[in-house]
């Protein structure tokens, strides 16, 4: 009865040996992982969008909702400033997930298909098999929480929240007539220059992590070249 529970475990293990030693039956299993990594990414990809996606239609109707009419309070964009950092809150958890598959597909772009395609460069990982076993085994996010939190702020969100704040700026001065910006500013229990203060402090905070300087532990996929680079080594070869 032992011998024959053990089988299968022995079995499995034979093939896994055999894709790892045996280079025609790694390379047969390799599209197979990384067309998986490619679905991977691209799912997450569409989440990423989607949220971004849901922030902006939200902003656009309480856009057409507060300027709709002078009676509508501005306090309604300082709730959506609130409802916007709700969205950048899930697209930095879902930002660092999209970026787990895309580093995974990047790693092998490099170490697999770079190498094949120019033998002569040099590999950026010579143990990067070891390397993808170890992530595949425990997987880590690539990217820290601020980085992730800097780049979906500076790349999108940083505009949205401008836009709300300009937005309040305006309802409160020119849309405010028969009022002082201060008293249209104001929040109930809280004066208008104290909520303007606030949201000062808000938007420097904001825009310092923003921009933020750093290292850089996303994964990138597009580097800097100068246009026509390719197009210009094809002439001189020709």
């Amino acid at each position: 009865m032992g011998e024959t529970s053990d089988r299968p475990d022995t079995q499995d293990d034979e093939v896994t040996a055999d894709a790892g030693t045996d280079s025609e039956e790694f390379l047969s299993l390799l599209p197979h992982f990384y067309r998986g990594s490619v679905s991977q990414t691209v799912s997450a990809q569409d989440r990423l969008d989607r949220t971004t996606d849901w922030a902006i239609t939200l902003i656009a109707a309480l856009l057409s909702v507060v300027f709709a009419s002078e009676d509508m309070p501005a306090y309604l964009l300082l709730i959506g400033l609130i409802l916007l950092g709700m969205f950048l809150f899930f697209e930095v958890r879902r930002y660092r997930f999209y970026d787990v598959w895309r580093s995974q597909v990047r790693f092998v772009e490099e170490n697999v298909f770079a190498n094949a395609f120019d033998p002569a460069g040099a590999e950026h990982h010579p143990n990067w098999r070891e390397e993808i076993g170890d992530d595949l085994r425990q997987p880590t996010f690539k990217v820290s929480y601020f980085e992730a939190l800097s780049r979906r702020t500076r790349r999108v969100y940083a505009l949205l929240f401008v836009v709300v704040g300009l937005a309040w700026v305006s309802k409160i001065t020119l849309f405010s007539p028969e009022s002082q910006w201060t008293e249209a500013a104001e929040l109930p229990g809280i004066p208008g220059p104290v909520v303007v203060t606030a949201l000062a402090l808000f938007y420097i905070a904001l825009f310092l992590i923003a921009f933020w300087p750093g290292k850089r532990e996303a994964k990138g996929e597009i580097h800097e070249v100068e246009p026509g680079h390719w197009k210009e080594a094809d002439d001189e070869r020709d």
